[in-house]
């Protein structure tokens, strides 16, 4: 319909009609030598002052896909964040809840034995909650010095009488694998903390990767094939007279799975990461779950040390026989008999319950999770959506690129290699996007590490010369890790050494040490000629 008058803000003028525009800043007015190509001038009019500005067509697509992407990119990183951070803190509220109930039941539990060495296990906590914020701490180790510190810790508290040094302290920790002090709990408690705290580890960098990748791919620029088509898809109808055409749905997929080709491509590593991040959060659920695991650690270590201490006569035997005597000297001790007697009563009244919070979570993290998969092959739906034709007989009616008809081409597939035969964007399928690809690269790093949590390998420290991904962390993927020979890490920059400044000097002798060589190569060729 034609309108007279006065162009306003907010309004595009195309061909004499008038159509709402998006932003309520633009009017763009487009006379008759402009159509099919560019906007005129653009007068901007604000509060303040008017603004004359020169856009073409073309930028407003190309403006317009680019946000479309960053809106919904953002969408999902919001997304991606909040599950972050409610697992993150959940976690993290388990870690200080256990090391209340640890500062609470220990000092009426053991005496002295915990005052004089309360920084003792608040470090197996810090270290704990360095491991897990990613820092290169090796947890087995850290597990395997606490034990071995802790037997000379209660040695020396069971036998105060005596003068004990350290290079004595130093012989009781080695015999801890002989003696096996604790019982069995050193072994099940490291088992279950390795298995938790690895699979926690990764899971968040899962997130946090994943979140990384949505951000720096939805920053990708869109290629000027893709912008001329969607000012085709989106302008051209207003420049025919048909300003109430909406485009096809199948002519609009095929518009935007040829400017996501490259996007579409990440859909493989995607679904990859997202199952193995669901595989690993389903560890944290049950008896052995999370919570468990982590609430429970003040109650392992208090009945590895009560184990102890019901047999300290015996182990006090065999210590004196493997480091030898010890004179006597020391204050008195406390007595192992009463600290035995306060162990059991708070051991069984501190257990506790779960609340199963963290089960709540997961759930609903793996929910999401499940979600996201199709997210890179459903952005050309999720961004035709509201922009085709619809309703009865819509197909017959809508834009098609040329006219208001049926759109006959067939929908193409997903990817980069299938652009081949698009027929709305031109794309060379064999200049892919290097950002996008490195980003694929990213996903398949941390798969990789997702996958040797769920293979019981904590992969920082391991050897790494056939892992693609560097490092990563892992966990046990049943009751018991693998028994294989573990490797220390390495952690020292490899040395390059800078070969020798050359001397010129150097260079003649070099030179002249070759002269015999090259003369027993000459002589024979001498001899032959000289006999003919």
């Amino acid at each position: 319909m034609a309108t007279k008058g006065p162009a306003k803000p907010g309004v595009v003028r195309i061909s004499g009609s008038f159509i709402a525009g998006k932003d309520s800043l633009w009017m763009v007015s487009l006379s008759p030598k402009y159509q099919g190509s560019t906007c005129a001038s653009v007068p901007r009019v604000t509060p303040a002052a008017p603004v004359t500005w020169r856009i073409t067509c073309a930028s407003l697509s190309h403006r317009e896909i680019e946000g479309l992407l960053k809106d919904v990119g953002r969408s999902l990183q919001t997304s991606l964040t909040g599950q972050y951070k409610a697992f993150d803190g959940s976690f993290l509220e388990l870690l200080n809840r256990s090391t209340i109930s640890l500062q609470e039941t220990f000092p009426p539990t053991w005496g002295s034995v915990y005052s004089q060495n309360s920084q003792f296990f608040s470090d197996l906590y810090t270290d704990l909650r360095h491991y897990y914020r990613g820092s290169n701490v090796n947890l087995e180790e850290v597990l395997n010095e606490f034990w071995a510190r802790l037997l000379e810790k209660l040695f020396y508290q069971a036998n105060k009488q005596y003068v004990i040094g350290e290079e004595y302290l130093e012989c009781v920790s080695k015999q801890i694998e002989t003696l096996r002090p604790f019982g069995d709990t050193p072994r099940v408690m490291k088992m279950m903390v390795t298995r938790t705290f690895v699979a926690a580890r990764s899971f968040v960098q899962g997130l946090v990767v994943s979140g990384e990748v949505v951000r720096k791919v939805s920053q990708v620029q869109m290629s000027t094939e893709c912008t001329r088509a969607m000012m085709r898809m989106t302008y051209c109808p207003h420049c025919r007279g048909m300003a109430s055409a909406r485009p096809c749905a199948n002519y609009c997929s095929n518009v935007m799975k040829g400017c996501l080709a490259n996007q579409a491509d990440l859909n493989t590593e995607w679904r990859h990461l997202a199952e193995t991040m669901m595989q690993v959060a389903g560890r944290f659920n049950g008896p052995s779950g999370v919570e468990s695991v982590v609430l429970t650690l003040p109650n392992r270590i208090s009945e590895g040390m009560s184990t102890m201490m019901e047999n300290i006569e015996t182990i006090n035997s065999k210590l004196f026989q493997a480091c030898g005597n010890i004179r006597e000297g020391g204050t008195s001790s406390t007595g192992p008999d009463d600290t035995m007697k306060r162990v059991k009563v708070t051991v069984e009244d501190k257990l506790g319950t779960s609340s199963n919070k963290m089960d709540k979570l997961v759930s609903d993290v793996t929910a999401r999770l499940r979600d996201m998969q199709p997210y890179w092959v459903s952005l050309p739906n999720i961004l035709c959506s509201d922009r085709v034709a619809t309703g009865t007989g819509a197909e017959d009616k809508c834009w098609n690129g040329m006219n208001r008809a049926r759109y006959l081409p067939e929908v193409i597939g997903d990817g980069l290699a299938s652009q081949i035969n698009n027929p709305e964007v031109e794309t060379d399928i064999t200049k892919p996007d290097m950002t996008i690809r490195q980003q694929i690269m990213q996903l398949k790093i941390m798969t990789h590490r997702l996958k040797n949590a769920l293979n019981g390998q904590d992969v920082d420290f391991q050897d790494t010369s056939d892992d693609v991904s560097g490092s990563g962390s892992g966990m046990c993927a049943d009751d018991m890790c693998s028994r294989g020979p573990r490797l220390v890490p390495i952690t020292d920059r490899p040395k390059f050494f800078q070969p020798p400044p050359v001397n010129e000097g150097v260079k003649g002798n070099h030179a002249k040490q070759n002269l015999p060589c090259i003369t027993i190569y000459l002589l024979p060729l001498l001899i032959l000629l000289l006999r003919r």
